[in-house]
């Protein structure tokens, strides 16, 4: 159970104050983010309580933190460039995502932000339940949570106008591009540990696909089966 939060840790003081995100959103800024939309969400987004307290003084440095389990919160820098090719294409207002591996919680806070419905699963209960229990705080209630393997997706709300993956499978299961919608992309690390590319595939309305290779990547590896 996470403690009760007050305002001030919404808000944060010191190495979590709002001078010290804003620092950060100009550091993604120089280095090539260029979505006013996702800069301004990450912008509002605390980030520091998407993780251990014994964590939230880096928060907001540009690297990525253990959140346990073995799973780690992505850089910020990662987050803005996998949610800027994810929404690149979509109407945010009205669409509806997946994401595969909830993690500590934080890229489904950012992209809540942005979009109508925000759909997440993770393996790992332990970690779901953490991120459950702080999108209740802080009222994120269009995330939808599910334990489970992400490899077949959650065909039940399917298809999505876009799918993220926040780990790396050596190939990408077939399930989730079937899940996407005519226009809508899958935005997926891909590669074994070390040789990793951020693809961003995108479904035309024929069906067809265009792959685009975004940048070199690193992410823990795409695993099967819950824990």
């Amino acid at each position: 159970m996470l403690r009760r939060l007050t305002q001030t840790d919404i808000v944060g003081v010191g190495m979590t104050s709002q001078r010290t995100r804003d620092r950060l959103i100009e550091r993604l800024r120089a280095k090539g983010v260029r979505d006013d939309r996702v800069l301004e969400v990450m912008r509002r987004t605390p980030r520091h309580l998407f993780m251990d307290e014994a964590m939230s003084s880096r928060a907001y440095e540009d690297v990525s933190l253990p959140i346990g389990s073995g799973q780690t919160i992505s850089q910020p820098f990662v987050v803005a460039r996998m949610t800027e090719a994810l929404i690149a294409d979509l109407v945010p207002a009205e669409a509806r995502v997946l994401e595969i591996g909830t993690g500590s919680g934080y890229q489904a806070a950012v992209l809540s932000g942005l979009v109508a419905e925000v759909y997440t699963i993770e393996r790992i209960r332990s970690l779901l339940q953490r991120a459950q229990e702080r999108f209740r705080q802080l009222g994120y209630g269009d995330v939808h949570l599910r334990h489970a393997d992400g490899a077949p997706g959650w065909s039940e709300e399917a298809p999505f106008d876009g799918i993220l993956v926040t780990a790396a499978p050596e190939r990408v299961p077939e399930t989730l591009f079937d899940q996407v919608a005519a226009g809508g992309c899958l935005v997926v690390p891909v590669g074994s540990r070390g040789t990793q590319e951020l693809v961003r595939y995108t479904r035309a309305v024929d069906g067809r696909w265009h792959e685009e290779v975004l940048d070199l990547v690193s992410f823990v590896p795409f695993l099967s089966g819950r824990e």
